[in-house]
């Protein structure tokens, strides 16, 4: 008997077959009326989640090469090209070097407090990368330009690499690592030997992950007046509103993105460096820092100053130069009211999205389920700005009454986010039994009451996490909202960017303290789960 999932082509040709049979059991007949019903709605999920990029391809083909060229081959897209590969450039080789070495020190060394300035290295994710560019600018106001642009985003986006490298540094065998140093191998040939090769894919992906928030990047670079393609959109867009000038830089934009997916796979490879089985059942002795231990100290020190001590002076000592009249209780509880709305709407639909997609990629792995689940990633490497753009001029052209309302702001945040729902759901689904699903049918129930019932209730954990992650985004995503928000929307995002932008940053303090505050327990709930997913 087939497997009743469905979920390739040639899965589905079998079904139809099926359905031709004589005498074939209802209960068999329902679940692939509902496993059909389940891969159309992934599949009209990854279609959608591709109108972004499609829309731009259609742009520059309405618009007509010669314009398109004349928009594309010249001396301003020149100079935020090179503003922005000098950007990634800097800025991510430091990044890797920084958050290797601190993973390293907290992980593998006997560095007083590791537990302590392992917590300080996820820490800096709570904070909205445009809170560390204010905090930066208003304690150096002097602090523009390229270096402060790497400055401020290699503080900001660290630690999505540390968080990776940590956690694949605590699963290492150390078997390996032992039959190296009894080979004669020093500590640190072994370290760039056995250690760092096993660390590629981590590094890779945490890379990857910093290089496209650099690109997404807007409010940070604007504080410091750097330009960067995700500036020059947002500026063109609020001034003249051209849309085909806009465009355009998006679908290079857009390019960049891909050079950086195309080099990740490249870099990544396809080397082997596993064991098969679960390797020794012990941790890796800590290395004895011994008189390096005060230097060692200083790195994961320092790095907290710069990361965590900058913006928390920076925003307590706006909160009482201001006194009690920079809480606007009103308008902050308007702010806060707003925020809360849109990013538990917002959760909610990109998780319900989302649902279909992580089914199949459990219960019906296959080449169709791969290419469809490669769509839902592609958005979530596009830039918040070219999904606002795209929703921007489809409602406009096409769809007007559409045009800055509640729906479209959703759908954007539904589309910017849907990978992140998709991995917490797949994870969870993933731990569901497929027999429980089976069971509940065969005791009568229907093909849908029965996934209910079962599947959808025990990945309930993962589904929460995923829509806990979801808001977090929602809450300190700026640009997006600033293009797609309904008129009278205020979220504390842009209460802070409105205040910040007429330089009273006194009264943009108590918001940028809320965005933090709100974020911290999400960032500490995400540091114990990678803990966990260690084994510790």
């Amino acid at each position: 008997m087939p497997p009743a999932g469905g979920g390739t082509a040639s899965g589905l040709m079998q079904s139809a077959a099926d359905l031709a049979r004589p005498g074939l059991p209802v209960a068999r007949l329902a679940r692939l009326r509902s496993s059909s019903w389940i891969l159309l709605a992934a599949v009209l999920v990854s279609l959608f989640a591709l109108l972004p990029l499609a829309f731009i391809l259609w742009v520059a083909v309405q618009t007509g090469w010669e314009t398109v060229s004349a928009l594309v081959f010249r001396p301003r897209v020149g100079e935020l090209l090179v503003n922005t590969v000098l950007l990634v450039v800097l800025a991510v080789p430091i990044s890797i070097v920084l958050s290797v070495a601190l993973a390293w020190l907290t992980e593998r060394s006997d560095l007083p407090g590791a537990r302590l300035w392992a917590w300080l290295s996820v820490a800096p994710l709570a904070i909205p990368a445009f809170v560390h560019s204010y905090a930066w600018i208003t304690l150096v106001p002097g602090l523009h330009g390229l270096w402060a642009g790497v400055l401020v985003s290699v503080i900001a986006y660290f630690p999505f690499l540390y968080l990776p490298v940590a956690a694949a540094l605590r699963r290492l065998d150390p078997a390996l690592e032992d039959t190296a140093a009894a080979l004669g191998l020093g500590p640190w040939r072994v370290f760039a030997r056995v250690v760092l090769p096993q660390l590629r894919l981590a590094i890779c992906g945490g890379s990857l992950l910093v290089g496209l928030h650099l690109l997404a990047e807007y409010g940070l670079y604007v504080f410091i007046r750097f330009d960067t393609f995700t500036t020059a959109i947002v500026d063109q867009f609020q001034s003249t509103f051209n849309g085909p000038a806009a465009n355009m830089l998006a679908a290079v934009l857009v390019t960049c993105c891909f050079v950086l997916l195309g080099l990740e796979v490249l870099v990544r490879g396809e080397e082997r460096y596993a064991r098969v089985g679960s390797g020794a059942a012990r941790q890796q002795q800590r290395t004895r820092l011994g008189r390096a231990t005060l230097p060692c100290l200083a790195l994961p020190a320092v790095t907290a100053l710069l990361s965590l001590g900058v913006p928390f002076v920076t925003i307590g000592r706006w909160l009482i130069a201001g006194g009690a009249d920079v809480w606007r209780l009103d308008e902050i509880g308007l702010a806060l009211g707003q925020t809360l709305f849109l990013a538990l709407a917002g959760a909610l639909l990109a998780t319900v999205a989302a649902m279909p997609m992580a089914w199949i990629s459990i219960r019906a792995p296959g080449p169709l389920q791969r290419i469809l689940e490669g769509c839902n990633y592609i958005v979530g490497s596009l830039p918040g700005v070219v999904v606002a753009l795209a929703l921007v001029t489809i409602t406009v052209r096409i769809a007007l009454p559409l045009y800055q309302t509640l729906f479209t702001i959703l759908v954007a945040y539904a589309l910017m986010f849907l990978p992140r729902a998709l991995i917490s759901l797949r994870a969870s689904i993933a731990q569901a039994p497929v027999e429980l699903e089976r069971a509940a049918a065969s005791l009568g129930r229907p093909p849908l009451k029965a996934l209910w019932s079962t599947t959808i209730r025990l990945s309930a954990p993962g589904a929460a996490a995923g829509m806990a992650l979801v808001a977090l985004g929602i809450m300190n995503e700026l640009t997006a909202t600033q293009m797609l928000a309904p008129n009278g929307t205020r979220t504390l995002a842009m209460a802070f960017w409105s205040y910040s932008g007429e330089i009273d940053y006194a009264s943009a303090a108590p918001y940028a303290f809320i965005m933090v505050a709100m974020s911290l327990p999400l960032t500490w709930l995400l540091y114990v789960q990678s803990k966990r997913m260690a084994g510790r």
